[in-house]
């Protein structure tokens, strides 16, 4: 490894492929290749749309470019700042998104029948990696914050308790942090991970940034030691919807990881996708330790200015324990809303509908506003006052008919895999209570599944789908759209 990386030399300041694609560009050279609208040419519209600017650069693989497939090159340069930038010992460039990157992680380290220990409160991308490689989940089911309803992080005392329960399992795969910025203490579970022979594996999709935190933001999976780790560059990072990185340390095989990655990801990387990682790389690299300070200062700002609104409560690093919240990340803006008669969803919508300002997501009880580097005071300001008009003109005096609830400890009947490919049953929702379930159920977002293949329905369970869709979240998974049937493990 440490011979590859001395193939060139490490200057932060460039972005290869990006220069690679300038120097292209200025070639002047007559496409004969795909894709077919030919700089834009055979599709105006396109091009009147996005820019010529864009569609101009947005070309196929070839020796002065590289493959993503097989780097040499400049992509290959290009992986090898983002690891040095992110503290790596490699890192691969991803254009189908961190559920690629997750997928990829998992399926790395995971075969039919291996156990993995992980949080229920997982993304859906980390249980789909199990349907596609038959890997068996060993939960560890979150504490709950019964005031909001949220779910928190692994308790060390869980986590060993695992370990020790199940000592074949290949890996521990910890969030970092959660969707609302509850972060585990990712150094005990890497150290409890290893000293058991298991690797520990993150899914930083919203951490992006504690890369460059320089000490004031929770800890990086790379600086705790983890093995691998999933970075959502297009959140906190900068770059485009769908690019993203997967991280690994020094004891995995960069070569048998990139096997793993070309099993899925496409064989036409997206030079657009790839140029906006390389040019996000450089940016944070650069200026990201400065940047993400004026992040949390505006998010701590947030909370004060909401706070003092009345009625709803923007949570921060007072939730810290030393456990199951070890750390927070202060650049979330996180409100609970059920105390104004409202349901995070029901706040969501409102925002967007009568104030115009879209937030990233609501779920029953609270929502997330997502601070990052594009995001201006004034901006921020308009959002409390939006915030404090929808309690005055929205809010309601009695919550005693709105759900709390957030986490349902799940009863794994068969593993995902099996359940997924099993011979199934469509049943109206409330005749599959008891019955085993073979698809997902999701509010997206956040994407964590309320049902998971495998998984036996309970009528809390269904209660909560019928709150859910009740209050208008956006319901995915199943193959009924309108989620009025589920498909369920036949004759079980």
């Amino acid at each position: 490894m440490s011979e590859n990386r001395t193939r060139f030399r490490l200057d932060q300041r460039r972005a290869p492929i990006y220069e690679a694609l300038e120097q292209f560009r200025q070639m002047r050279v007559v496409p004969f290749d795909v894709p077919g609208h030919k700089r834009g040419r055979g599709n105006p519209e396109l091009t009147a749309f996005l820019g010529q600017q864009c569609v101009g650069v947005d070309v196929n693989s070839m020796k002065p470019l590289d493959n993503l497939c097989h780097p040499v090159s400049v992509i290959r340069e290009a992986e090898e700042l983002a690891a040095d930038a992110f503290g790596a010992a490699h890192a691969f460039l991803m254009v189908g998104g961190t559920t690629s990157s997750v997928q990829s992680m998992v399926l790395t380290v995971c075969k039919r029948g291996d156990e993995i220990i992980l949080p229920r409160n997982v993304h859906r991308s980390v249980l789909n990696a199990l349907v596609l490689c038959g890997a068996v989940p060993v939960y560890v089911n979150p504490e709950v914050d019964k005031r909001l309803g949220i779910s928190l992080g692994m308790k060390r005392e869980q986590v060993a308790r695992a370990i020790k329960e199940h000592p074949n399992a290949v890996a521990v795969l910890v969030n970092n942090p959660t969707y609302y910025g509850i972060c585990s203490d990712l150094r005990a579970i890497v150290k409890m991970a290893h000293d058991a022979g298991m690797l520990c594996l993150a899914d930083e999709a919203h951490g992006t940034h504690f890369y460059f935190g320089g000490g004031s933001l929770p800890v990086s999976a790379m600086a705790a030691g983890a093995d691998m780790a999933s970075v959502s560059m297009h959140k906190s990072g900068g770059s485009l919807t769908q690019s993203s990185l997967l991280l690994i340390g020094p004891n995995v095989h960069p070569g048998y990881v990139r096997q793993i990655i070309n099993l899925t990801q496409t064989t036409s990387g997206s030079y657009l996708l790839m140029s906006s990682l390389d040019i996000s790389r450089r940016n944070l690299a650069l200026r990201g330790r400065q940047v993400f300070h004026q992040v949390a200062d505006m998010a701590e700002y947030a909370r004060e200015e909401i706070n003092a609104v009345g009625g709803y409560y923007a949570f921060g690093k007072e939730l810290c324990n030393g456990n199951s919240v070890f750390d927070f990340d202060t650049t979330k803006l996180s409100v609970h809303t059920l105390d104004i008669g409202l349901a995070g969803i029901e706040v969501y919508d409102l925002l967007r509908d009568e104030y115009d300002i879209q937030i990233e997501f609501g779920d029953l009880g609270n929502l997330l506003a997502y601070l990052s580097i594009g995001d201006r005071q004034r901006d921020v300001e308009r959002l409390v006052s939006a915030m404090a008009e929808v309690r005055r003109r929205f809010g309601k005096p009695d919550k005693a008919n709105l759900m709390k609830q957030e986490y349902i400890e799940p009863e794994v009947a068969v593993s995902p895999q099996d359940a997924f490919y099993a011979e199934k049953e469509s049943l109206p929702l409330r005749q599959t209570q008891g019955h085993i379930c073979s698809e997902f159920v999701m509010c997206y977002p956040p994407g964590i599944p309320i049902l998971a293949p495998g998984e036996r329905i309970t009528g809390p369970i269904l209660d909560y789908i019928e709150y859910a869709k009740e209050k208008g979240c956006s319901m995915t998974g199943p193959e009924d759209a309108q989620i009025e049937r589920l498909n369920v493990l036949k004759g079980v």
